[in-house]
């Protein structure tokens, strides 16, 4: 295929403001992702869309194969912006929670 540029598991993004650290969450505009790499604000980075990742989440308590939501710096039980689903549960004293990303767009 002529058109066919990549398979999309890894895309570039610009950081914003105040940078990014390998390993954060990072929303760009409706697509969800995990930074590679750091990168100082402005700065184009690549982002993991697709994958298992272990997040940082708030105190909400996510059961196995639930919904996981993005809040801006931790991931919830509920909210606006869905990125993927719990591949294991996640009470409300663990700080973190393995996502599997969904790899879409979200609204």
């Amino acid at each position: 295929m002529r058109n066919f540029i990549q398979p999309g598991n890894i895309v570039t993004f610009v950081a914003g403001t105040g940078g990014v650290s390998s390993g954060d969450g990072f929303l760009y505009g409706s697509l969800f992702g995990v930074a590679v790499r750091y990168a100082d604000g402005g700065e184009e980075f690549e982002a993991q869309v697709v994958g298992v990742f272990e997040l940082p989440k708030n105190s909400s308590d996510i059961g196995g194969g639930e919904k996981v939501y993005w809040t801006g710096s931790a991931c919830a039980a509920s909210g606006s912006t869905l990125i993927g689903c719990a591949t294991e549960a996640a009470d409300t004293s663990a700080s973190t929670v393995k996502v599997r990303l969904n790899g879409i767009s979200v609204i």
